[in-house]
């Protein structure tokens, strides 16, 4: 049985990213983790890929904002990125913050 996918709005979207950008901010053991996530969205090749093991390594709010912003990813016809949302300084942030100094 198929499962029908609830296609997420603009707003939706904004409101997760929001929340795993102010994550990825802190300085917790799941900070990395999400900006990981973030990262890898931003630029795998260059910011090194999402191990999907961290799925299972965050709480269960930040796993569902992962996957919920997945699920819009994967509903485009093209790829679409962070600055599609409003979110290009806070990504450019995250990578001076977690990639910039080597930390990755």
């Amino acid at each position: 049985m198929s499962e029908v996918v609830r296609l997420v709005t603009d707003e939706e979207v904004q409101r997760a990213i929001a929340r795993l950008v102010e994550t990825a901010r802190a300085d917790t053991g799941q900070s990395k983790k999400v900006a990981d996530f973030l990262l890898a969205w931003w630029n795998g090749d260059d910011n090194g890929h999402f191990p999907i093991s961290h799925l299972v390594n965050v709480d269960t709010a930040i796993r569902d904002d992962m996957l919920f912003l997945l699920r819009r990813i994967a509903s485009e016809p093209m790829m679409i990125y962070a600055d599609a949302f409003g979110f290009r300084a806070e990504m450019e942030e995250l990578w001076h913050l977690w990639r910039e100094s080597g930390t990755s």
